[in-house]
């Protein structure tokens, strides 16, 4: 045990000569100008790709929403020193709700339930159109963002403001705004999830697909943290404040998820296998064909089999080459997974990978990356006067 309390060790500033965010941005410029080229060559291809990025990396931002939310309500201690990190992802999501635009413009080709001819005459489509009709689909565009983007601006901002004025008050305020903001944040993004791909195949439909969603989001979100935070300490930010502790607890949590994700992942197919309705059977079928079924079975692989075992082990956990390995892996399976979601309803017959699934890829992850750069260097890299970081600085202590 600790005979007194821990200090600081690291700059608790961004370094000013690191241009991260600039870099970025201009890579995230490049690569959307390069998929509005494709835009005209391809619509259908270049709204496909498009969508598969963006909710790859809006899956990013909700997950560090969420961590944070449960972070306050849990008044947890150990993730005190990186939360900054989530905080600042979710603190732009009003922001990123403008890189939406492009699937509101893009309804048409995408989803089969805008023709009027598809639906009428089909009773299934017929008894979805108070659901599934252009003006609530934007509406609920809006609302969804606009919960997001107020929780994660709000929390962001109480936090920052007790940097300054070290009213350990703002830690009651952050957790009364979490409660209720986790119950509202379970259904908008199920509902979302339902919107963005689940009515890709219009005819289609799982209870559980809000669920499996998140589970896949979150299991991702960790890998996508620990190499971020690798990165940082690579350069000497943060390296002796974010400890060997913290990342076997990153990888602990890693690791939860991944079961959690497995049984989720895995409880959808069996329930839609054994109801066995044709119009949910279907889904799969088309993914369990061609070459799409190469995908399904190293999902299979890369998203569970791999993680399970390696994660499994202790030590395993304290090793950063085998965290970095199966970090990469799983968010590489991540995007993959996402793309057999969407993909298919393009093309039932196999695999196509287009030029735009890259450039889209790399222009919204420039910007997404460039702006959580551009605000993390604003503030302190921690929350300096929350009450439970010497509870987190102290874990170094117990390795």
């Amino acid at each position: 045990m600790a005979t007194s309390s821990p200090k600081l060790t690291d700059s608790i500033e961004f370094p000013a000569e690191l241009d991260t965010n600039k870099t970025l941005f201009g890579v995230g410029i490049v690569g959307l100008i390069a998929s509005g080229v494709g835009y005209f060559l391809n619509q259908e291809q270049f709204f496909f790709s498009y969508l598969t990025s963006f909710t790859f990396f809006t899956s990013f931002a909700l997950s560090a929403l969420f961590m944070v939310m449960i972070h306050h309500i849990t008044r947890s201690s150990w993730g005190t020193v990186m939360r900054r990190i989530p905080e600042t992802f979710s603190s732009y999501i009003w922001i990123w709700a403008i890189f939406f635009i492009p699937v509101i413009f893009g309804m048409g080709t995408l989803y089969s339930w805008t023709d009027p001819s598809y639906v009428i005459g089909d009773p299934i489509m017929e008894g979805k159109v108070p659901y599934l009709n252009e003006p609530f689909f934007i509406i609920r565009q809006i609302l969804y963002f606009g919960v997001w983007g107020w929780l994660g601006y709000r929390l962001h901002k109480a936090s920052v403001e007790m940097d300054l004025t070290k009213d350990w008050g703002l830690t009651t305020l952050m957790r009364k705004i979490s409660a209720p903001g986790i119950l509202i944040f379970a259904l908008t993004i199920a509902f979302a999830s339902f919107d963005w791909l689940m009515s890709l195949d219009a005819h289609w439909f799982s209870t559980m697909f809000g669920v499996y969603f998140f589970a896949m989001s979150f299991q991702a979100f960790f890998p996508m943290l620990f190499l971020l935070i690798l990165w940082m300490q690579n350069r000497g930010i943060l390296e002796n404040t974010i400890t060997k502790a913290h990342i076997y607890d990153l990888g602990a949590w890693f690791f939860a998820f991944t079961v959690f994700y497995a049984y989720i992942a895995f409880s959808q197919f069996l329930l839609i296998y054994y109801a066995n309705i044709p119009e949910a059977t279907l889904w799969y079928y088309h993914r369990l064909e061609g070459s799409w079924a190469f995908i399904s079975y190293s999902l299979i692989i890369g998203r569970f089999i791999l993680p399970f075992i390696v994660l499994l082990n202790r030590d395993s956990k304290h090793s950063r080459k085998l965290l970095i390995f199966t970090s990469i892996v799983v968010l590489f399976m991540h995007f993959i997974e996402l793309y057999w979601i969407a993909m298919p309803i393009m093309d039932h017959h196999g695999i196509s990978i287009s030029w735009m699934d890259i450039t889209t890829i790399f222009g919204l992850g420039g910007i997404f990356f460039g702006l959580f750069f551009r605000k993390l260097k604003k503030h302190n890299l921690i929350p300096v006067n929350d009450p439970n970081l010497a509870d987190s600085l102290g874990k170094h202590y117990h390795q």
